[in-house]
């Protein structure tokens, strides 16, 4: 491993800038990749688990905004808010569309809003240094998870066989709309960690905590949704579906996802080195919702 670290590449970063989008459910069906229940399932996960998350994020670069002593990163992070701010919306707005096709997902957002709220929320610990390892904990646990979304959010923006299964249009723009946004903001959360830290002991442990957590958590939610799915009898999960599927490019391959992991651990390591903000950008100018948000914010 390089133990220099490596630079930004400046024409990889954009102005961010939160998009008011809208999306209408009605004409979505339970199972939006026909016929496929396990990918529809998996990749559902993200409504039950990014609202929570992404509103923590929020929570917590509000309380690092004092800590930024660089205008254009703090500039880079009020952006990031209000993207986050963004999909924690468009997500939660998905929750109504499953219960009313008989499938509430309650009991486990009420797991996921612990972990967030609870588990990584606000602890009472006496000012100064205490407080300030928590928030720097956290800071630098962001970091690690945007690795994962921005590599997920590449992933979407490239998985054409979603399209050639006649997965329904309105879902591949939303979830082409956030990882879009997550391609053009990856670099915010690694380098508000670098500015307020930026040690490497606490990237490798912090990454391992986000990487088992995020895990953990998404292997729970595609159980739930197969178990609780009033449409399936006996649906079971399985590393080999998630496998299988990734071959065939309807999930990110298994391969590729750990790939990322040594290249994150790097010390060499940058976001802006991964993905392609032109992509990212080109998918938004054509994004029917991003398109319909920008013609209301300029009725």
């Amino acid at each position: 491993m390089s133990h220099t670290q490596a630079r930004p590449v400046e024409s990889e970063r954009v102005a961010l800038k939160a998009r008011n989008v809208s999306f209408s459910w009605q004409d979505t069906p339970l199972h939006w990749v026909p016929g496929d229940p396990f990918t529809t399932h998996t990749i559902n996960v993200l409504h039950l688990l990014l609202p929570a998350g992404e509103r923590w994020f929020v929570h917590v670069y509000k309380q690092v905004l004092p800590l930024i002593r660089d205008d254009r990163l703090r500039a880079d992070v009020l952006g990031f808010i209000g993207q986050e701010a963004m999909h924690s919306q468009a997500h939660d707005e998905v929750l109504p569309h499953l219960r009313a096709q008989g499938l509430d997902p309650t009991p486990y957002t009420a797991q996921v809003d612990w972990f967030f709220e609870k588990l990584l929320g606000d602890r009472t610990l006496p000012p100064g240094r205490a407080r300030r390892w928590w928030l720097l904990e956290r800071v630098a646990l962001i970091a690690a998870i945007e690795h994962y979304t921005a590599f997920l959010g590449d992933w979407v923006l490239n998985a054409t066989e979603l399209d050639r299964r006649g997965a329904d249009p309105t879902m591949l723009d939303l979830l082409r709309w956030h990882g879009a946004e997550e391609v053009e903001h990856r670099s915010v959360a690694f380098d508000l960690f670098l500015h307020v830290d930026g040690g490497y002991r606490r990237r490798v442990r912090t990454w391992a905590t986000a990487f088992s957590a995020l895990v953990f958590l998404w292997q729970r939610g595609i159980r739930f949704f197969l178990e609780n799915d009033p449409t399936l009898v006996g649906a079971k999960a399985s590393l080999r579906d998630f496998h299988r599927r990734g071959r065939q490019g309807t999930l990110p391959a298994t391969g590729d996802m750990l790939k990322s992991v040594p290249r994150y651990l790097s010390r060499a390591y940058h976001p802006s080195h991964e993905c392609s903000t032109a992509q990212a950008v080109a998918y938004l100018a054509g994004s029917p919702a991003a398109l319909a948000a920008e013609e209301r914010g300029a009725a």
